[in-house]
């Protein structure tokens, strides 16, 4: 009788057992969950990294900023933000060295979508004005990286370009300022095309800033392929004060180029400093042309 019962118990135990092995074996491992492909600026002498845009199927969408809800921007940094994450660093439309996460805050006053980082240019050191890109994002364009400052002669020509624009808006400057004037390869075809950032004095109390993009017509000449003009007044300056926009405030200046949508011509990251955060964009080519393809507002806290 015993026999026959501890027979029954195995019985049942085994039943159980199938079940729970059944029910398992239908139940799916846990996905691991992979960092979307993203692009970074890198600020302040290579020392910042700021989420400028995730890269979804060759176009980009807005990311995380300062107003976004506290718990998202926890995830965000926990998945991009690990200390010691390495990613490129892109500079001259390549990659040029390594951009390391030291830490981040979500809960950092302004700070908390962004991280501190270490930056290894192999090229050229960033400082100032001179910033650059970091993704992780597997496009890898074939080209060397190429960055680097105009020829006298082509800074003549560019100039020349500007002052046109210039004149179009009935201003005939006696200096001309620029920003970081910078000449890359862009569709690595061995021909130059500039980013530009000028600006000149209207007045006390007036500037008058210019962005373009310019190239190589077929004629040999070079011709401006996109350009944005805009006035600013002091009145109009956060700070009331004219002279921040003399320092950089406002200005849409070159970050770098990096080929997102894998289409072989590199697409150009500009960045905009404002006092309660920052403005990023990016270009793609259309013909000669260049039009806006993402426009993006970071908030960081009011100013």
């Amino acid at each position: 009788m015993r026999g026959r019962q501890f027979t029954n118990v195995l019985i049942v135990l085994s039943a159980i057992s199938l079940v729970y092995a059944t029910a398992t074996a239908q139940k799916p491992n846990p996905v691991a969950k992979v960092a979307r492909p993203m692009m970074f600026a890198v600020l302040n002498d290579g020392k910042t990294l700021e989420p400028i845009a995730y890269i979804n199927k060759g176009k980009l969408e807005a990311a995380v900023d300062g107003s976004t809800e506290s718990n998202i921007i926890s995830v965000f940094n926990k998945t991009y933000y690990k200390s010691g994450t390495v990613y490129r660093l892109i500079f001259g439309g390549a990659t040029a060295g390594t951009v390391t996460v030291k830490t981040s805050d979500p809960k950092g006053e302004c700070i908390a979508h962004m991280a501190q980082a270490t930056t290894n240019a192999l090229k050229t050191p960033l400082k100032g004005n001179v910033m650059g890109l970091a993704t992780n994002s597997q496009n890898a364009s074939t080209a060397a990286s190429y960055r680097r400052k105009p020829t006298i002669a082509e800074k003549v020509e560019i100039d020349a370009l500007a002052r046109a624009e210039f004149a179009k808006q009935k201003l005939a400057p006696a200096i001309l300022r620029s920003q970081n004037l910078t000449a890359l390869d862009l569709d690595n075809d061995g021909k130059a095309e500039f980013v530009g950032s000028y600006w000149v004095e209207i007045d006390k109390l007036t500037r008058a800033l210019l962005f373009l993009i310019a190239g190589k017509g077929s004629n040999g000449k070079y011709l401006i392929g996109y350009q944005d003009y805009r006035t600013i007044e002091q009145a109009n300056v956060m700070s009331g004060d004219i002279k921040n926009v003399d320092e950089g405030v406002y200005h849409e200046l070159l970050l770098d180029a990096f080929d997102y949508d894998g289409d072989g011509v590199s697409n150009i990251f500009t960045y905009v400093q404002s006092f309660e955060g920052a403005g990023f964009n990016a270009y793609s080519r259309s013909g000669s042309k260049w039009v806006k393809s993402f426009e993006g507002s970071n908030y960081h806290c009011g100013y």
